[in-house]
């Protein structure tokens, strides 16, 4: 039976391994171009003319349809098999094949990619960002290692694409992101990868598993010490004299760049100086008889500064509390640049997999963005303005103070200051 048309992959790419794992269990003939060399050919001009995006996997059929995106080929391949009922046997069943694609895609393998990349240091290193990322993976993987638990496959009662695609990601993530400690937890997902990568028609595209022991980590580059220069003799000095112009003399010195103003400055004067604030609520107890709520009431300049509930939008993004608490320092140290405007006491609330990320700003100034938008991922909290004349709102502007806020039976257990 001659090929229904040309994949265009490489052996070390994953989701090629899956797609031509589709066409043998789908019993689907495909080829694979007879010379083919990555970074090269696909930047000539006769792919480009059939691919102009210039990327692959790529799908040239011999009926003239050409198809990028690796998902697209995957479904199309698997179209051409029906009998294999490799997309499910109903429209329910092809949409879920979908959803599980779509979950190991975006939630899975995404942030192995986005891990390999800052721990190598393509992207500059963030300890922060690279909790957040393991932290949605974990989530990720706990769903379909729970889906997994009490069945067999991800949809119906054999294998389809989705087992394929999803096989294929955790093979990849297993050997880079999802180390020892992560997989005991994850002993029904484990199984299922053996299970699909040791079917006899694709064992030869997945090959040997490979784990990995421990994650990838950020080693940071060891600073090479310079040598110490021998002083030399000191000469005497040569009377001042005008500096001959040279072909080879640097730019002639210009003005530094005057530094840009924050309008924050240009506020009038407050009568609470914020500096103050934070001395006097470290230094005291918080609640009680001069302490430092009670400081602040007495110090606090209504018209200067405005008091702001800080809201995580996305808690049920949540994980482990801990980590939890490292995103919350990860977003303080990204406010560094505002730090002599604003105060934070914000904390976690609530056991792991069931917790919220909440607390208060004091801000200078009567709008928050001027003061939060230092951090780039100010836009992940809401900011509700309180008016602490009213006593729920200074209810949970002291109880995020003193660390025993609680919020819908949720207690505080930690905390981070931004002072």
């Amino acid at each position: 039976m001659a090929p229904v048309g040309t994949l265009y992959t490489v052996p070390a790419q994953w989701k090629g391994k899956a797609i031509r794992a589709v066409a043998a269990l789908g019993n689907v003939e495909i080829a694979l171009p007879e010379q083919y060399e990555h970074y090269v050919d696909n930047k000539k001009a006769d792919f480009l003319a059939k691919f102009p995006h210039g990327k692959i996997p790529a799908w040239d059929g011999a009926d003239g349809f050409k198809l990028f995106e690796s998902t697209a080929i995957a479904r199309y391949i698997a179209s051409l098999a029906p009998n294999a009922n490799l997309l499910g046997s109903t429209r329910e069943e092809d949409a879920l094949v979908e959803q599980w694609m779509h979950l190991a895609e975006t939630e899975v393998d995404m942030y192995t990619t986005l891990v390999a990349g800052i721990t190598s240091s393509i992207i500059p290193y963030s300890k922060p960002a690279h909790n957040t990322f393991l932290e949605r993976q974990t989530r990720a993987l706990n769903t379909i290692n729970q889906h997994l638990t009490a069945n067999t496959f991800l949809v119906g009662e054999r294998l389809t694409l989705a087992d394929l695609w999803v096989a294929v990601i955790v093979q990849k993530a297993v050997g880079a992101t999802v180390d020892a400690a992560a997989r005991a937890s994850l002993p029904a997902l484990i199984r299922h990868l053996e299970t699909v990568a040791n079917q006899p028609k694709v064992k030869e595209f997945y090959g040997d598993i490979v784990y990995a022991e421990k994650g990838l980590a950020f080693v940071p580059p060891v600073k090479e010490k310079a040598p110490k220069a021998e002083k030399a003799p000191a000469a005497p000095k040569p009377k001042a004299a005008p500096k001959p112009k040279d072909d080879d003399e640097e730019e002639p010195d210009v003005p530094a760049e005057p530094k840009q103003k924050n309008p924050l400055d240009d506020l009038p004067k407050s009568t609470l100086n914020l500096e103050d604030w934070k001395r006097a609520y470290s230094n005291k107890e918080t609640r009680g008889a001069d302490g430092a709520i009670e400081w602040f009431y007495a110090n606090n300049d209504p018209v200067g500064y405005s008091v702001w509930r800080v809201d995580f939008k996305y808690n049920e993004e949540l994980t482990q509390t801990f980590m939890s608490a490292n995103q919350v320092t990860g977003f303080f140290n990204r406010l560094e640049a505002s730090r002599k405007y604003i105060f934070g006491s914000v904390g976690v609330l609530g056991e792991s997999n069931n917790s919220v990320i909440a607390g208060v700003f004091i801000a200078r100034g009567q709008d928050i963005e001027p003061v939060v938008n230092a951090a780039p991922d100010w836009e992940s909290y809401a900011y509700t303005k309180l008016d602490l004349s009213k006593e729920e709102d200074k209810k949970f502007f002291e109880g995020a103070l003193a660390w025993d806020l609680e919020i819908d039976g949720k207690k505080w257990v930690d905390g981070k200051n931004l002072k």
